[in-house]
C-alpha cells in the first residue's frame, strides 16, 4: 500500500501517484507511461469533503543537522536563503536538487520560484534562488536597452554570460556549505546554455552527484503576459527611471530578441517540469525522488487568482482562563460571544470578500467558534488543524510543568521550534502536518476563513507572509482577532480586525 494515503484525505491523489514513483512501492494507480505524460491541472482530486478518522503519523525523534542559514530574502544583492532543519519525516537531508528555470521574459519564472522558495522554506528545507538578473544588475548596472540583450550584440553577450557564470558559481558554493535546493533563476533559453549549465554542475566534484531538473514556464495568453509586462517589470530597477510606454515597448522587443532563439526544452536534456499557463497543463518527464515529486505535486495545487484567507484563533476557551495547556475545553463566556460576533463580522462583508467555507479543528472551541456561520458558508473539520500536541504536559499550567518536569520547561523556553512536547509534538512537526492544508489553501479558489489555534495560526501566517520559519514560535496570535490575508503575486496584503470582545486576561 501507498504510505501516503491517510484515512483522513490528506492530499490530492496526485500526491499519492508521484510519492509511488519516488519511493518505489506498490499503489493501485496505474503504472505511469515512459518518458512524459500530460497532467491536467485537476485530474487527481478527490471530493471536496475530508473524510472522518484520523491521519496515521510516522513522527521520528531526529535533531536538527544544521544551524539556520541567513540570506536577504527578497534582496536584489544576491540569493535569498532559508533556514534549515530535518523534519520529523527525517527525509530532508537525503537529496541535493538545483532547479534550473527556463522560460521567455514575463512568463512566470520569477514568480513560480519565489513560491517554491516559500514553500520548501516553510517546510525547512535549505532553499535558496538566484536570479541572474540580479547579478547581472549588480555587476554591470540596471537601466539596460533591448538591445543589450541582442544575441548579435557581442559585448552584451559576453556580459551576460559573466553574470550568469557568477551566479551559478555562487550555487555550487551554496550547495556545497550545506544548501539542500539552488533555484537557479533566468531565462536559459538555448540548448547550448542548458548543456553548459548542466555540464558545470555535473562536473564540479562537489555536485556531480546532485540532481539537475530543468523548470520551464510558458505562457501563450496575451493578457497575462501583458500584466506581466506592466505590473512587474515595469517596476523592476531596468525600468526605474524610464516612462512607462517607453518601458513597455523595450521590453517586448527584449521579449523578441529572446524569442529569436527560444528553444523549449526536450526529453534528452534530462529531467524536466513544464508549466503552462500558470498551471492549467502540467508536462513531467524522468522525474523521481521525494522531493522532486513533493516540487511537482506543489505546482499542482499553485494560482494566481485573486482570494482571501482570514486566520482565527477560536473564541476565549475555559483552558485560556485558567491558563492551561492544551486539552478539548469549551468555549467561555467571552468565548461564546466571539463565536457570535465572528458570524456578524463574515455577514457584514461584501459577498466578494465573504468567506464561503469555513476550516475548523476537530476540538470543541474551534468548532463552536465557527457554528454560527453554518447557515453562511459551508463547514469542514480537519484534525490536522488541532492544536500542536502537548503530550504529557496536556492541561497542565506552564507553572506545574516547571515544577514538575523543570528539564522539559529548560528545554522548551531555549529552543521552541525544535522542543517536542514529551509523548507530543514540535513546531516541526505541526509544520509538517499542515503541509496537506496548505496546499488545499494553495489549490481552493473561494475565500475561506480557518478558525484555528495559536500555533496552528502561527505556522499557516508564516507561510503566507513569508516569515522565517525560526519565528514561528514567537509571532503574536491574540485572541478575538481576525488577520485578513490577501495573497498576490509577489506578496501578501495583510489587514486585522480586532472584535469588540474582551478576554479574560483584559479585565
Amino acid at each position: 500500500s501507498c504510505h501516503c494515503v491517510r484515512s483522513e484525505r490528506l492530499l490530492s491523489l496526485s500526491f499519492c501517484f508521484f510519492c509511488c514513483i519516488a519511493m518505489n512501492e506498490n499503489c493501485a494507480s496505474p503504472d505511469p507511461p515512459k518518458g512524459a505524460w500530460m497532467i491536467p491541472r485537476r485530474s487527481f482530486t478527490v471530493d471536496e469533503d475530508p473524510t472522518s478518522g484520523s491521519p496515521q503519523y510516522e513522527l521520528r525523534l531526529l535533531p536538527t543537522l544544521a544551524a539556520e542559514l541567513e540570506g536577504s530574502g527578497e534582496s536584489t544583492d544576491g540569493p535569498s536563503c532559508s533556514p534549515r532543519f530535518e523534519s520529523s519525516f527525517g527525509m530532508f537531508g537525503k537529496e541535493k536538487i538545483i532547479i534550473v528555470m527556463v522560460g521567455l521574459p514575463a512568463r512566470g519564472k520569477t514568480f513560480t520560484a519565489r513560491r517554491l522558495h516559500r514553500y520548501l522554506s516553510w517546510l525547512g528545507v535549505a532553499t535558496a534562488v538566484f536570479n541572474v538578473g540580479n547579478y547581472r544588475r549588480k555587476l554591470f548596472g540596471a537601466e539596460k536597452s533591448s538591445d543589450f540583450f541582442d544575441h548579435g550584440n557581442e559585448e552584451g553577450v559576453r556580459l551576460r554570460q559573466e553574470a550568469a557564470q557568477a551566479a551559478l558559481q555562487d550555487v555550487i558554493v551554496w550547495m556545497d556549505q550545506g544548501g539542500q535546493i539552488a533555484i537557479y533563476d533566468a531565462t536559459n533559453s538555448t540548448k547550448q546554455r542548458r548543456a553548459w549549465i548542466r555540464d558545470m554542475i555535473l562536473s564540479n566534484p562537489s555536485t556531480k552527484n546532485h540532481q539537475v531538473i530543468f523548470m520551464e514556464t510558458v505562457c501563450d495568453d496575451p493578457d497575462v503576459i501583458k500584466h506581466n509586462i506592466r505590473e512587474v517589470k515595469l517596476n523592476s530597477p531596468d525600468y526605474l527611471h524610464s516612462d512607462p510606454e517607453a518601458a513597455v515597448r523595450d521590453f517586448v522587443e527584449r521579449i523578441r530578441q529572446y524569442e529569436r532563439c527560444y528553444v523549449s526544452v526536450t526529453e534528452d536534456e534530462g529531467p524536466f517540469i513544464r508549466v503552462e499557463n500558470l498551471g492549467q497543463r502540467m508536462m513531467v518527464s524522468r522525474i523521481t525522488g521525494y522531493m522532486p515529486s513533493r516540487v511537482v505535486t506543489f505546482m499542482m495545487h499553485v494560482h494566481t487568482l485573486p482570494r482571501k484567507i482570514y486566520l482565527t484563533r477560536h473564541g476565549e476557551s475555559i483552558f485560556n482562563v485558567e491558563n492551561r495547556i492544551g486539552g478539548d475545553s469549551d468555549l467561555s463566556v467571552n468565548g461564546r460571544s466571539f463565536a457570535r460576533e465572528l458570524a456578524a463580522f463574515c455577514a457584514k462583508l461584501d459577498e466578494s470578500d465573504r468567506p464561503a467555507t469555513v476550516f475548523t479543528s476537530t476540538l470543541k472551541r474551534s468548532r463552536n467558534t465557527g457554528q454560527h456561520l453554518s447557515g453562511l458558508c459551508k463547514i469542514l473539520e480537519w484534525k490536522a488543524l488541532d492544536e500542536i500536541d502537548a503530550g504529557l504536559c496536556d492541561g497542565l499550567t506552564y507553572k506545574e510543568v516547571e515544577s514538575t518536569m523543570p528539564d522539559e520547561f529548560q528545554a522548551r523556553n531555549e529552543d521552541k521550534l525544535s522542543y517536542r512536547y514529551p509523548r507530543g509534538e514540535s513546531y516541526e512537526d505541526l509544520i509538517q502536518r499542515l503541509e496537506m492544508i496548505i496546499l488545499e489553501l494553495e489549490r481552493r479558489r473561494e475565500n475561506i476563513l480557518v478558525v484555528g489555534h495559536q500555533a496552528v495560526c502561527r505556522a499557516l501566517y508564516a507561510y503566507f507572509m513569508d516569515e522565517p520559519i525560526s519565528q514561528v514560535p514567537h509571532i503574536e496570535m491574540p485572541l478575538h482577532t481576525v488577520l485578513e490575508l490577501s495573497p498576490k503575486a509577489y506578496r501578501c496584503d495583510l489587514k486585522k480586525h480586532v472584535l469588540n470582545v474582551p478576554t479574560w486576561s483584559q479585565k
